[in-house]
């Protein structure tokens, strides 16, 4: 371990691999699991039945890398909650949080002050932007994009193979782009590809099948532009 906190800071139950890198100031719950070469930042917060720094277990026709995927690293006043796994190799930012139960695998990062709802699973080679917000329950596939300051209402669905496992070994796996400051609500389903255009809107329960421009307003099976987003439901008119 090659930065040691004191017994007394340490909750009951937990279990420290080897080579842990420890930050000051931390919260650690009961029955937390550390694996080997987890690194925690200061100030970060680890629930009750948290399990950080996590090997994947691929099955035998995953298309996954199989490469060792690095460590696991929370930033600076990360917070995971409880019964929430982060696997090696994701990268949590500085205050973000990753809630209760969730699931973020390896190579995904999580951008700062980023939240992660409860249940949801972030699948291998996410990258989620700052300042993001997804809710609970959602499916974030392999290879997905998220943007900064893109909402992700409750229980979103993602996806990244037309052929549903009927392909090659050479096929590539296609995840949808969600861009800056856009926003899907609940229940929407998001088709292989799909890229969500800038503060684009997407109504609850749409199924996208086709790219949605900039600022546009989709909903419906399949979805079809409807309007436009006014210009007082811009992120920018928000934070003036």
């Amino acid at each position: 371990m090659k930065h040691c906190v004191h017994p007394s800071n340490l909750a009951p139950g937990l279990m420290l691999g080897h080579d842990v890198e420890l930050g000051d100031d931390l919260e650690l719950g009961a029955g937390v699991v550390i694996h080997s070469g987890t690194v925690i930042g200061d100030r970060c917060e680890v629930q009750d039945g948290a399990v950080l720094g996590k090997r994947a277990r691929l099955g035998s026709r995953s298309s996954a890398p199989r490469t060792d995927p690095g460590p696991l690293v929370l930033e600076a006043g990360a917070v995971v909650c409880a019964g929430a796994v982060v696997y090696a190799g994701a990268r949590i930012g500085a205050g973000a949080i990753v809630g209760d139960q969730a699931q973020v695998r390896e190579r995904s990062s999580v951008g700062e002050g980023s939240v992660v709802g409860r249940g949801t699973g972030l699948e291998n080679d996410v990258r989620v932007g700052a300042g993001v917000r997804i809710q609970t329950n959602c499916y974030i596939t392999t290879n997905t994009v998220i943007e900064d300051d893109a909402f992700v209402g409750p229980g979103v669905v993602t996806t990244n193979d037309d052929t549903m496992g009927r392909h090659g070994p050479d096929f590539e796996l296609a995840g949808p782009v969600l861009r800056r400051a856009s926003r899907v609500g609940g229940g929407a389903v998001l088709t292989p590809g799909v890229e969500i255009g800038e503060e684009a809107f997407v109504a609850s329960g749409a199924v996208v099948t086709r790219d949605v421009p900039p600022r546009a307003v989709v909903m419906g099976v399949p979805a079809r532009v409807v309007r436009e987003v006014p210009e007082a439901d811009l992120i920018a008119a928000w934070r003036s």
